[in-house]
């Protein structure tokens, strides 16, 4: 059974740090793209972020460029989003998600979400004082 699992939320003061993690199972996630969503309460669904299958290249939102690192861990079967100077914007559910497309990298429009085929439940963080 395919599955994303996210973890690593919680509450943490501004300027904090969290890494959230998106353990795959049912499928071998390297071969795929991943992308991390965030929304927030009353606001709509946020691409984050994304991690390529063939050179592990990696898009980010302009709202955490320099903040947030995506990466995998293939032994792990896990894809990490590491989050820095996090501020109380970054407050909201983070879904990982796949399109689970075989060998196809971040589509164009991957921050849209309509492309990903398989989502997390989420993962709440929480920023601040």
């Amino acid at each position: 059974q395919l599955q994303l699992v996210e973890s690593g939320g919680g509450l943490v003061q501004p300027g904090g740090s969290l890494r959230l993690s998106c353990a795959a199972s049912g499928f071998t996630s390297e071969y795929y793209a991943i992308a991390w969503f965030r929304q927030a309460p009353g606001k709509e669904r946020e691409g984050v972020s994304c991690i390529d299958t063939s050179d592990s290249s990696t898009h980010y939102a302009d709202s955490v460029q320099g903040r947030f690192t995506i990466s995998r861990n293939n032994a792990k079967n896990t894809v990490y989003l590491q989050m820095n100077s996090l501020k109380p914007e970054d407050t909201a559910v983070y879904y990982c998600a796949t399109e689970l497309a075989y060998g196809r990298n971040c589509p164009f429009q991957w921050a849209a979400g309509y492309s990903m085929d398989y989502w997390g439940k989420g993962t709440l963080v929480t920023v601040s004082s």
